[in-house]
């Protein structure tokens, strides 16, 4: 992560007349934290889960991209998520719908330097789920997949080449290697935790274990962000580092880690996976939003079975006919589960290769 300094300059170039005059009106001495917002806006677009960036000038880690941001104003905003909605409107043009706090990143950065004496930066994450129709009507920042910043978690053709190819024989080399003075002290040995997070050695590979499984390539210096950090661990691996996904700017990924793992979670106890869906749709489709999520392939039959026995969705009487096939189906999900049952998600049971 860059030094709380930066991100407060990013904040400031940006702010309204109102923000600008509240920063004046505070003693320096007396601004001791700010709050950023960050939003992980997710949507399937042609089956492919993607999310929301807005691109700014390369860092030193070849970052372009971060989640739309802004900083929260007591003067300008009523509420933090009304603060997050009016700065994503401003730099997208998207009006958000289903939103949930995510997660609050009060860490003083990654690499916080010993005369750091700026305000602290505290971040809270937001996950804001989006339906493709609406997805399209974005007016500034790009959609990219999810899987460009994090490719070891697409199952849907199998295990990811990446994870054989590079991650697991580096993460068994870097858990053989004396522990850094500069590590922090962990109840779990490396050994075991490569194991539980990427599920080697018998193990069960944990679709929702996004965020463990980068806080470990980050530790074991393994990815882009821990050299920009400028991460002991990293520089001990030398011109043989691999490049592991895209990079993010400031602390970004590790915040959409967090938002793929919660939507991962969530989709099986809530039903937010029809947030991404259309009104009508077929099983089909619905099938494949949730393999985007979820990474992994689903039993076909299985999963249909599953869908319709517990009572998400309801046929609308109509069929799809550009199917590229025999005409298909309409449904709709039935709003009534909410009321009849309280964990109404998709129970899905992934089929790994």
């Amino acid at each position: 992560m860059v030094t709380d300094a930066n991100i407060k300059r990013r904040f400031h170039d940006g702010e309204t007349g109102a923000e600008k005059a509240l920063h004046a009106a505070v003693r320096p001495e007396a601004a001791n934290v700010e709050i950023g917002l960050n939003a992980a806006i997710v949507a399937v677009i042609d089956d492919e889960p993607v999310v929301l960036v807005i691109r700014n000038e390369t860092d030193s880690a070849s970052a372009t991209d971060g989640l739309p941001f802004g900083p929260f104003s007591p003067v300008a905003h009523r509420t933090l998520e009304s603060g997050l909605r009016a700065w994503v409107e401003e730099q997208t043009g998207l009006g958000l719908g289903y939103v949930e706090q995510l997660y609050t990143f009060g860490d003083r950065g990654r690499h916080a330097e010993p005369a750091d004496h700026s305000p602290h930066v505290v971040s809270i994450g937001y996950l804001a789920l989006t339906e493709t129709g609406h997805a399209r009507d974005l007016q500034h920042g790009s959609w990219r997949s999810w899987y460009q910043f994090f490719p070891w978690e697409d199952w849907r053709k199998g295990k990811p080449e990446i994870l054989s190819a590079e991650i697991e024989p580096r993460l068994k080399e870097w858990a053989q290697r004396p522990v850094l003075r500069s590590a922090p002290a962990r109840p779990v040995q490396r050994e075991d935790r490569v194991r539980i997070c990427f599920g080697l050695d018998g193990g069960a590979w944990d679709e929702e274990k996004v965020l463990d499984r980068f806080e470990l390539l980050y530790e074991a210096g393994l990815v882009e962000e821990a050299r920009r950090d400028g991460r002991e661990s990293a520089s001990s691996w030398g011109v043989t580092a691999p490049r592991l996904g895209a990079a993010m700017r400031f602390d970004h990924r590790r915040i959409l880690a967090t938002a793929i793992g919660r939507v991962r979670a969530k989709i099986k106890y809530r039903p937010v996976i029809f947030e991404l869906m259309p009104d009508d749709f077929t099983l089909f489709e619905l099938q494949k939003t949730v393999e985007a999520i979820l990474g992994p392939h689903l039993h076909k039959q299985n999963f249909r079975r599953l869908v319709e026995s517990a009572g998400l969705v309801e046929p609308t009487g109509e069929v799809k006919t550009q199917t590229g096939g025999r005409p298909a189906k309409l449904f709709r999900f039935r709003r009534e589960v909410l009321l009849e049952r309280p964990a109404p998600g998709v129970r899905v049971k992934p089929v790994r290769s």
